[in-house]
């Protein structure tokens, strides 16, 4: 069940905040491991990121230019191999994605397989994930951001450099429409219990399940093949749904 232990997920954690604001120190929460291309994911690369890639801009990119129509738009951080993103693109056509990941071949293989589906509204950043949030999304523009499996960093020396901190927590927050869903979902309880804490922690944000409660896995959500592996081995995941309050 580690299909998105998230490598690209951020490059920084945070200080905690006392009024709801943090600071950035950069502390990197990702191992960059950009391993080696198949013959196969190199040619799917070279000819598709033309099609689907996006890059850093100098100012916010014009994300209905890009996808040439305006629809709902859905982040998800560290996609891994993109077999839940291409899942969840092909089952919401109304809605527009953008995955960031910085393993390029999970990058190619989540181009091979929107070639494959001939799905037109997913578009990808092989980046930095808080960078892109913080530089190339407008504030209060997305409807959800999705964060599955991310590396859970289980050695406790390493805890901080999880992603999930009350400044990434901000961040996420105030990208979101009122009304946005940020969804994380774990099979590590210290990082799920963590990340619960942290969320509960955010002002901006209210609990869909109730105060200090997990969600059941929503039926939208698909189970990847390493998760359907860990439950049959009874292991268990904890799916968190916060939904970014009308008031603040």
């Amino acid at each position: 069940m580690t299909d998105n232990r998230s490598n690209s997920a951020d490059s920084s954690t945070y200080s905690t905040p006392q009024n709801g604001c943090s600071h950035l120190r950069s502390i990197r929460s990702f191992t960059l491991r950009q391993g080696r291309f198949t013959a196969a994911q190199r040619r799917a690369f070279d000819t598709l990121w033309p099609i689907y890639g996006l890059n850093m801009a100098d100012t916010l990119p014009d994300y209905g230019q890009i996808f040439g129509r305006s629809a709902p738009l859905l982040v998800e951080i560290g996609f891994g191999n993109g077999e839940t993103l291409a899942q969840l693109a092909s089952n919401q056509p109304q809605t527009n994605f953008i995955g960031i990941e910085v393993h390029r071949p999970g990058v190619a293989q989540l181009l091979s397989r929107l070639k494959e589906r001939e799905l037109t509204n997913v578009r990808i950043f092989c980046a930095d994930a808080v960078e892109v949030l913080t530089t190339q999304i407008a504030d209060g523009s997305l409807s959800g951001v999705n964060l599955f499996f991310p590396d859970p960093w289980p050695k406790k020396r390493h805890h901080k450099r999880r992603l999930v901190t009350p400044g990434f927590a901000s961040l996420v927050a105030r990208k979101l429409k009122s009304g946005g869903i940020f969804h994380a979902a774990t099979d590590w309880e210290d990082y799920a219990r963590h990340m619960l804490d942290v969320l509960e922690q955010c002002e901006k944000f209210e609990n869909v399940a109730g105060k200090a409660k997990f969600s059941p896995r929503p039926e939208h959500r698909p189970l990847t093949k390493f998760e359907r592996r860990g439950r049959e081995l009874g292991h268990d995941v904890w799916d968190l749904m916060f939904v970014r309050r009308h008031d603040l």
